[in-house]
């Protein structure tokens, strides 16, 4: 059962947060991108940052701040940055690897250990608004504790949602390149490397985007049919019918919010939930 929360300009990056009952997330870029938040309960929408630099993927963070996906400009920097849910203020987490700038951060998740991973491909220079290149498509773990940054992934055409398994051992990432719209799954080995690659599932129509995993293992891939779910192996499941879905969060038991442009839609289901 689904069925509109919000008619609202939710894009990406929803993030729920229960102390709140309050769903973040990242508006369509017309031009700038905000961080808007939804409340739950009365239906109001405010603003958190009213240019958030290009803002996409975001997660929570232990500590309760929000961590961001800046895709960035042609004059600010890409980066993951920290946003205080009370003032907005932001500070940098990482800019950059090597000496090089990132490209334009998609999606991110924090593990429990407080590691930062995430996807960075070049869709800001292809969509006109960042400079080429200088860092391949790659997806990175950040360790925040070391102030050390690594790729953990590469040979993706453009790496996009990803999210782990319950227990942490297994990462899916998803490529929604051109010819590609494949959700592909990696063995964490030692909780900091990628190891086993190998094809989780095939996304036809459409491509996946946000991507999240609960209690009981289930992948949820949303994209532009709406959102797909498949079992652990791989098997298709269930979808939710969604037109235009672009990502989403776990809510409170048996619910889940998805955004899709225009609105923020609420679907309900039967399965124990984890937001990874």
């Amino acid at each position: 059962m689904t069925a509109v929360m919000a008619e609202v300009d939710a894009h990406e990056g929803p993030v729920y947060v229960p102390d709140e009952h309050a769903l973040y997330f990242t508006s369509v870029p017309a031009p700038t991108v905000a961080i808007k938040r939804l409340s739950l309960a009365s239906g109001e929408v405010s603003v958190l940052r009213a240019d958030a630099n290009k803002a996409n993927g975001m997660a929570l963070h232990p500590d309760g701040r929000l961590v961001v996906c800046e895709q960035g400009t042609r004059s600010s920097a890409a980066r993951i940055s920290l946003v205080d849910r009370a003032t907005g203020a932001a500070e940098t987490v990482v800019d950059g690897w090597g000496g090089r700038a990132l490209n334009s951060p998609n999606d991110v998740v924090v593990k429990s250990d407080g590691t930062v991973w995430f996807t960075d491909p070049s869709y800001g220079f292809l969509q006109g608004f960042r400079p080429a290149p200088a860092l391949g498509d790659f997806v990175y773990r950040h360790d925040p504790r070391a102030g050390e940054t690594t790729v953990v992934a590469e040979g993706f055409d453009k790496p996009n949602g990803l999210a782990f398994s319950p227990d942490e051992r297994v990462l899916y990432v998803g490529d929604s390149g051109e010819s590609t719209h494949r959700i592909e799954a990696f063995e964490v080995v030692d909780g900091h490397a990628l190891t086993a690659r190998r094809l989780f599932a095939v996304i036809d129509p459409g491509y996946p985007d946000g991507l999240k995993v609960d209690a009981a293992g289930r992948v949820y891939s949303a994209g532009p049919a709406g959102v797909q779910v498949f079992d652990s192996d791989g098997q298709e499941v269930g979808a939710i019918a969604v037109p235009g879905a672009v990502n989403l969060a776990f809510g409170e038991a048996g619910r889940i919010f998805i955004t899709a442009d225009t609105a923020v839609w609420a679907a309900t289901t039967p399965h124990p939930h984890k937001e990874a």
